[in-house]
């Protein structure tokens, strides 16, 4: 445990210098400087630390008498008596003792875990997003740069003779939209920004550097289901049960005596009316002491709540589990789904991109169907949109499959 406390150690004190440009780096922010990690992770180090405290003796006790009307014996008078006692439990009960306190240490350093691939999912879910954002916002000035031409063309028709006002009028309406469609994304950028901020602990101002760009998966991530067994909440489940029957041998044990040694030195005055041999000895007595547990209610008690406590967290573990592969299954097909999707936009984008450059041609050529040119462009840029949108929804998925499967980074 004391090597695995100290690599833990390592990967949170990690210097990180460099700006963060990949979401594999925004992780190891998060590791560093997130509080709520750090909080579970000082749990896990307070947990350790009731290891050496449940395993070591009771202090001994030092008692001391004096003899206000002193106690005549044969060698003399007693005057003063010092006791000292060391109770010890019985076999064995120390080392379970510890290793339920191991245990249960290993428990909070499961929750870390989770905690922390949680905290990764929680990243995924901000930064994909904010990947989504920036492509939307490069496709509505890639449109308000098109409709700019378009405007252009229709006013020069409408110039010539050849094209109507209503057309230039049209492209105004939808460059406006798209100018609000702009405002609107640059705001949710900076309300990315701040979250994402609070997720690596650091102020909801400080600049966040994205360096890629959002890729559109062309086939499915493979993640095994038995994966799921690298999950911490099983993992910390199991170990809640190994405690509780370790308390149900520890009950046990401390159902039994305790057994306690000792000694006590009685101080003898030297008698003054006779000489006799070993006048004035001080007394040295070994003794032997003996719990004797004959109020068994407690002993029981402790014995039931630990078989009860197994049967709950086994119960527990049976319910983390089923959520664990039913998540897994939900999540998976929702990847495929989206797979499909973004194969259906894509031929969609390739036939409207063919259909508009045959309508916008002979519109260039009769100053016709300009209406239909402009309903094909925004028709494109929806599903240019929706194939992003699949995107994000492919990668989010996949975020919590990583996390479900304690995915290492």
């Amino acid at each position: 445990m004391k090597s695995l406390a100290l690599s833990i150690t390592l990967v949170l004190v990690l210097a990180f210098s460099a700006i963060g440009q990949t979401l594999e780096d925004y992780y190891l922010i998060a590791a560093q400087n997130n509080p709520r990690l750090k909080a579970k992770y000082k749990a896990f180090e307070a947990a350790m630390q009731k290891i050496p405290q449940v395993n070591s003796l009771a202090d001994p006790n030092l008692s001391f008498g004096y003899f206000i009307s002193p106690v005549e014996t044969r060698l003399g008078p007693q005057r003063m008596r010092f006791s000292l006692t060391q109770m010890f439990p019985w076999f064995g009960t120390l080392r379970l003792q510890g290793d339920v306190a191991t245990v249960l240490a290993e428990v909070k350093y499961q929750e870390f875990l989770d905690a922390r691939n949680k905290l990764y999912s929680e990243v995924s879910a901000v930064y994909y997003p904010l990947l989504e954002t920036k492509e939307l916002i490069e496709i509505e000035e890639e449109n308000l740069q098109i409709l700019t031409t378009y405007k252009s063309i229709a006013t020069s028709k409408f110039e010539n003779g050849s094209g109507s006002l209503t057309d230039a009028l049209r492209v105004d309406i939808m460059s406006s939209s798209a100018k609000t469609n702009l405002e609107v994304l640059n705001k949710e950028i900076q309300s990315a920004n701040a979250w994402l901020n609070a997720l690596l602990g650091r102020d909801n101002g400080a600049p966040i550097e994205i360096k890629e760009r959002l890729t559109i998966p062309s086939f499915p991530v493979e993640v095994l289901i038995d994966s799921l067994q690298n999950n911490p909440l099983l993992e910390r489940m199991e170990l809640k049960i190994k405690a509780s029957e370790l308390n149900h041998e520890l009950a046990i044990k401390q159902g039994l005596p305790k057994l306690g040694a000792g000694v006590d030195f009685v101080i003898v005055d030297k008698r003054n009316d006779m000489a006799i041999t070993d006048n004035g000895k001080n007394v040295l007595m070994p003794m032997v002491t003996m719990s004797i547990p004959i109020f068994r209610k407690k002993y029981e008690g402790g014995k039931k709540e630990a078989l009860l406590l197994t049967e709950s967290y086994q119960a527990e573990k049976k319910d983390v589990s089923n959520q664990l592969y039913g998540s897994f299954y939900r999540f998976k097909i929702a990847m495929e789904i989206q797979l499909d999707l973004i194969s259906s936009y894509d031929h969609q984008v390739q036939t409207i991109e063919q259909t508009l450059e045959l309508v916008y041609a002979s519109y260039a050529n009769s100053g016709q169907d300009f209406e239909e040119v402009l309903r094909l462009q925004q028709q494109l840029l929806e599903y240019r949109k929706m194939k992003i949108k699949a995107s994000v929804a492919y990668y989010a998925a996949e975020a919590e499959l990583n996390y479900l499967t304690a995915k290492s980074y």
